[in-house]
C-alpha cells in the first residue's frame, strides 16, 4: 500500500476533470427552455413586443440554419462554437450584405414557417402578434402573412 498517499489526489483531479467536462458540454448544448429576444442592444425602443422562442421547439432544425458567421460567403458556424446575439451584426438597418435585424429575424424565422405550412408540415407562427402579442386592452387587427 505505498500507493495510497497518490490516490486521493488522482481521484480530486479527476473529479475536476470530470466537472470541466460536463461544464463544456452544458456550455454548448441548446438550451430547453423558451428564450425571449428582445435585441435591446439594436431596438432601443420597441414597436412590437419581444419574442418568445421555444428552442426546444426547433430542435430538429440543424442549428447552423439560425446560427452563423460567414467568411467569405460561406457559412463556417458550427454546433458548439459561441452562439453570438443576432445584434453583434445584424443593426438597425442594412449595412453591406448583413440585413438588419428585423429583416434577418423575419427572413428566418417566418419564410421558414411558411415554407414548412405550405408543405403541409406542422409549424409555428406566421403572423405578426402571434409572435410579438398585443398588451392586454390593445387591438388585434393582425392578419396571417400568405
Amino acid at each position: 500500500m505505498k500507493h495510497t498517499g497518490r490516490v486521493v489526489p488522482a481521484l480530486v483531479v479527476g473529479a475536476a476533470v470530470l466537472v470541466a467536462m460536463t461544464l463544456a458540454f452544458a456550455a454548448t448544448k441548446a438550451p430547453d427552455k423558451e428564450i425571449t429576444i428582445e435585441s435591446k442592444d439594436v431596438f432601443k425602443e420597441r414597436t412590437k413586443a419581444p419574442v418568445v422562442f421555444a428552442h426546444l421547439k426547433h430542435k430538429d432544425v440543424k442549428c447552423a440554419q439560425c446560427h452563423h458567421e460567414y467568411k467569405d460567403g460561406k457559412n463556417v458556424w458550427e454546433e458548439g462554437q459561441e452562439v453570438k446575439k443576432c445584434g453583434a451584426c445584424h443593426k438597425l438597418e442594412d449595412a453591406d450584405k448583413v440585413f438588419k435585424l428585423k429583416t434577418a429575424m423575419h427572413n428566418q424565422c417566418v419564410e421558414c414557417h411558411k415554407k414548412m405550412k405550405k408543405e403541409k408540415k406542422q409549424t409555428g407562427p406566421t403572423a405578426c402578434t402571434k409572435c410579438h402579442p398585443k398588451k392586454p386592452g390593445e387591438k388585434d387587427d393582425d392578419k396571417e402573412e400568405k
